[in-house]
């Protein structure tokens, strides 16, 4: 009997070490493969001159740091990490800087719930109320009564899990747009960050929907919903789900909806830009945890961190063996969703939209990025993309609330980025 029990005590030290063996050459494998320009088919030369444009703008001044990787062929061709994280006390820039990355957490939810969708959780034309009861007597403001209350009509039809990934459901922000429901989203605080999924759900089913459901796309809260559903779909906490089936099988070891004290030192500044140069607050929000898992704004990540989940993407779905989604889960993503009559969606011309996606369909008004190229981008100026005909990943992280600004660098930094492709 000593004789098993040492054994098995044996056995089990070997399977401990090895285990702790993995975690190790994981971590330390995580980067992408490393590639000269030349042997990717860029130019060394040009790929520089990126380079020192991006350089550049902190140097003018209109931004405190920036962070760039650029992949091709699976390949890392360009890394880089300049100026400052946190301009006030001198820290600079590193390459595992964290940032704030808000609406580039829209992408990570969308892949969740079709994580959830090939396991047969839902179908893309259910109504959403079939998941979320509260939904399913939805109506629709026809126009503003006298007292500020939206009369309201019957919607046309529920709205459908297709048209919640894809903005056509009839949500709106509270922000992004002027009419009495975006009023009372902002009166109700329907993001509150430190209420609950459940309460923001709560909130929603007391207000009317923008427009009909399918009729346009209009930026808004649906992500949000959608991280609820993970929840309801899964049986985990939202938080719990994107740990064990993204951001752990992935090697996103510093993705999540909190810094934590323990990595506060990392996180960047955030900062506006303006004639009087760059102001910040304090930087206080996202380093303790808070009620609120924010499904359409709520992650903090690095550049490292993002780019392989870009990379799985452009992988089809997979990353150095593990599989996330199928191929055919991606090509509905990035597929257009746009109801009948939309030809792009506002503020974005030459894009149409899928799940969860931009999706390119003119390059001449996307710096030459490849038509079914897919991106999207953070208020606070992040922003990546993935072309599959280039076979090209970008991920750009600055910390700039000046939106403007930042529509602007990301359109040079494609325009300067497909100049570098020779081959």
């Amino acid at each position: 009997m000593s004789v098993i029990r040492h054994s098995f005590i044996r056995t089990g030290l070997i399977l401990v070490l090895a285990l702790l063996n993995v975690t190790s050459l994981t971590a330390a494998e995580r980067d992408l493969a490393s590639a000269s320009p030349e042997e990717v088919g860029m130019s060394s030369e040009k790929l520089a001159a990126f380079t020192a444009a991006m350089r550049g703008e902190v140097d003018k001044g209109q931004l405190a740091g920036i962070v760039t990787l650029v992949a091709r062929h699976g390949k890392l061709v360009q890394q880089d990490h300049y100026g400052f994280q946190d301009l006030e006390n001198g820290v600079p820039m590193e390459e595992d800087t964290i940032f704030r990355i808000f609406s580039m957490t829209k992408p990570i939810t969308g892949v969740a719930m079709m994580m959830l969708y090939e396991e047969g959780k839902f179908s893309l034309d259910d109504p959403v109320g079939k998941y979320i009861p509260e939904f399913a007597d939805l109506v629709v403001a026809k126009d503003d009564a006298p007292n500020g209350i939206p009369m309201a009509e019957l919607a046309q039809h529920p709205m459908t899990m297709r048209e919640l990934m894809s903005h056509t459901g009839g949500l709106t922000y509270g922000a992004f747009s002027r009419s009495r429901v975006d009023t009372l989203y902002s009166e109700a605080n329907v993001l509150d960050r430190q209420s609950s999924l459940q309460d923001m759900i709560d909130k929603l089913a007391q207000i009317p929907l923008r427009q009909q459901p399918g009729t346009l796309w209009h930026y808004s809260v649906s992500v949000d919903v959608q991280g609820y559903l993970v929840e309801k779909l899964s049986g985990k906490s939202f938080d719990a789900f994107l740990q064990e089936r993204l951001f752990t099988p992935l090697g996103m070891t510093d993705t999540r909806f909190y810094v934590g004290r323990d990595k506060a030192s990392r996180l960047s500044r955030e900062y506006t830009s303006g004639p009087n140069g760059l102001s910040s607050p304090e930087n206080g929000e996202f380093i303790d945890p808070v009620p609120f898992l924010s499904g359409g704004g709520g992650l903090t990540s690095t550049a490292q961190d993002y780019l392989r989940f870009a990379q799985m993407l452009a992988n089809g779905g997979e990353l150095d063996g593990v599989r996330i989604l199928s191929p055919d889960s991606l090509t509905l993503m990035r597929s257009n969703q746009l109801p009948a009559g939309m030809t792009e969606i506002p503020g974005y011309p030459g894009n149409v939209f899928g799940l969860d996606f931009a999706i390119v369909n003119d390059p001449a008004k996307n710096g030459g990025m490849s038509a079914g190229s897919y991106w999207w981008w953070g208020i606070a100026g992040s922003w990546f993309w993935i072309d599959p005909v280039e076979d090209v990943v970008f991920v750009g992280m600055i910390q700039n609330r000046n939106l403007r600004y930042a529509r602007e660098l990301q359109l040079r930094s494609k325009e300067l980025l497909y100049d570098a492709i020779v081959d």
